[in-house]
Formats: structure tokens, C-alpha cells, sequence
């Protein structure tokens, strides 16, 4: 196995959590991550008291979005995952990355959540719903493709993983491989997720992988990929680069490299939003103010509220 930062048996090779692994495959087409979240994911979640169904939800969405968010190459990436119900008990799921930085957050029908069971279906938290995944590539490489793209699929699937793979095969003909876990260590939550993609030769000038019948490196890295225990993405003592050796030592060659360190994060600055109801007519931010003349903005991420006066935007 190459580490292409420090030798693999350094101390500083050693990723353990809120960091993402990225590895490839070179013989075999493929590229991956692995990632294992607590602090952040911690943070994320203290900021709403959520029903245990709708908890487990964002944590499945918040490891997804730090597992695709670090496919991003480029410094102003970023990465939204947005799923939206027909007549289920989640109204609203959203969870974007930015260099690293985290944040999501869930709206759901308190009454309908009550009446699930423990371990509700995707189907029966959202309905008939859809994904949204929308990369914004902001590469700095003139011969790499940049710009924003976004896809939208059906929410197929048992999970939210799996309705990510089908969105890969619909929106991108990429054969992937999505695996996620989430647990309590020490009182506190942690989740863990995997994934690994077979990349299409035609970026080389070769045959595109969706017009061939038959993938027998990726069947063969799938069902390695598919050993993976639950057990092993969630343990927080387990490094990452060994994770990754378990499942693929047998390669001629294994790529890792460290990914960006992940946080929470948020982008509700006062001052923004300040500029923002500023260029509203003085007369429709009368008509937003409270008796006391302010004009409260709430951030659903971090469940904080913004007062902002109207003297204060006269000056």
C-alpha cells in the first residue's frame, strides 16, 4: 500500500475520525474513501432535539456528504445533498460541505414521526420523495471540468446510501459501492462510512465502462468492498489505513492520501445577512420587523436566531 504523504507505518499516517481516507486502485479503475465522523457529527446534531428515527436520518446524511463532499478536488468546492418528501413524515433533509466544513439539518411532521416504527423505511419517512445532488466544481485546472451540476433522482432504495448508489448509476453511469454505520461510543455518536467507485476508462480515451456488458474488476472489487462490517466503520480506535488494508491487501497497488479535517459549519454571518435585508425597501423591512424593531432571521443549521434592527440598517 502507497501512502503518498508519509511512510504507512508513521504515526501521522494514522486516520482515525472526522478526517477522510481517499485511496485508488490503479490496476482496477477505482477510487475511494473512507471516513469516520464524531465531532463533528456531535456538533451537528446538538443543535436540534431530534426524534431517534429523524437523528438517524441526518447521520446517515450527514456521512454521506462527508464521504462525496471529499471527492471534491478543489478549494471552493461544494457539494449539496437535498431530499424532499411526497406525503411522508420528513418534509426536508439538507446537508452541504465546503472545504471541509459541514452542516445539515432535518424538517419533519412531529405527529406523523410519532406514528413510525423504530426502524422505519426510507419509503415511510419521505413517501414518494426525490434526491438532489449538486456538485460545484470550482477547478482552478483549465483541462479539468468545472461549473455546477446537479442531479435528481427518485429516492430508491432501503437507505440513503443505497438511493445515492442508484443516483451514481442513473445521473453519472458510475458502478458504486456505499456503505454506512452509526453507533454510540462512550455516550456519544459516531458514524462511520465507505465508499468505492469504478471510474470510466473513457476519461482516457478508452471504451466508457456504461456501454460494456460485463465489469469483472469492478464485480471483483465489489465484493471485497462488501466485507466490510459495520463494526469496523464505526470503531473509533480503528485506523482507516487499515481498514483499507483488510479489504484490498491483496492489490498490486493501493493509493491513500488524507483528506481535508472536517467541522461543523455554518455560513450565517451577521454581517451578511445584515447586506442581504439591507437592499429590501425601507417599507418592506418595516413590514418584517417585530414590535421592538427588529427583524429576527433564523438559521436552521445551527438553530440560532440573527436580530437585527432596523435602526441599525438606516445607518
Amino acid at each position: 500500500m502507497t501512502d503518498q504523504n508519509t511512510p504507512q507505518n508513521s504515526p501521522q499516517s494514522e486516520t482515525f475520525s472526522d478526517r477522510p481516507l481517499r485511496f485508488s486502485i490503479p490496476g482496477r479503475s477505482a477510487r475511494g474513501r473512507a471516513v469516520r465522523i464524531e465531532d463533528s457529527l456531535a456538533d451537528i446534531l446538538s443543535a436540534h432535539v431530534y426524534p431517534p428515527a429523524v437523528e438517524a436520518l441526518l447521520t446517515e446524511a450527514v456521512t454521506l456528504t462527508a464521504l462525496l463532499g471529499s471527492l471534491l478536488k478543489d478549494v471552493g468546492g461544494e457539494l449539496t445533498m437535498q431530499a424532499n418528501q411526497g406525503q411522508g413524515a420528513v418534509t426536508l433533509l439538507v446537508c452541504d460541505y465546503r472545504d471541509g466544513e459541514l452542516r445539515g439539518y432535518a424538517q419533519y411532521d412531529e405527529a406523523k414521526v410519532a406514528e413510525l416504527p423504530p426502524e422505519p423505511s426510507l419509503f415511510g419517512l419521505f413517501g414518494q420523495g426525490y434526491l438532489a445532488i449538486t456538485f460545484d466544481r470550482r477547478t482552478q485546472n483549465k483541462d479539468e471540468p468545472g461549473g455546477r451540476y446537479q442531479g435528481i433522482v427518485p429516492l430508491e432504495g432501503a437507505s440513503l446510501a443505497e438511493a445515492c448508489e442508484y443516483y451514481f448509476a442513473q445521473s453519472e453511469q458510475i458502478p458504486t459501492l456505499i456503505r454506512t454505520a452509526r453507533g454510540v461510543v462512550d455516550g456519544r455518536p459516531v458514524a462511520g462510512g465507505f465508499l468505492i467507485q469504478h471510474l470510466a476508462e473513457g476519461e482516457e480515451g478508452r471504451e466508457r465502462l456504461h456501454v460494456r456488458l460485463d465489469h469483472p474488476e469492478w464485480e471483483h472489487l465489489r465484493a471485497l468492498a462488501e466485507t466490510v462490517k459495520p463494526e469496523e466503520l464505526g470503531h473509533p480506535g480503528l485506523p482507516l489505513e487499515e481498514l483499507v488494508w483488510r479489504l484490498f491487501h491483496e492489490e498490486q497497488e493501493v493509493r491513500i492520501e488524507q483528506g481535508t479535517m472536517l467541522r461543523k459549519g455554518c455560513r450565517c454571518d451577521p454581517d451578511h445577512i445584515r447586506s442581504v435585508i439591507g437592499r429590501f425597501p425601507a417599507e418592506e423591512r418595516r413590514a418584517m420587523a417585530d414590535d421592538d424593531g427588529a427583524i429576527k432571521v433564523d438559521c436552521e443549521f445551527c438553530s440560532r436566531q440573527f436580530p437585527i434592527s432596523l435602526v441599525s440598517l438606516e445607518n
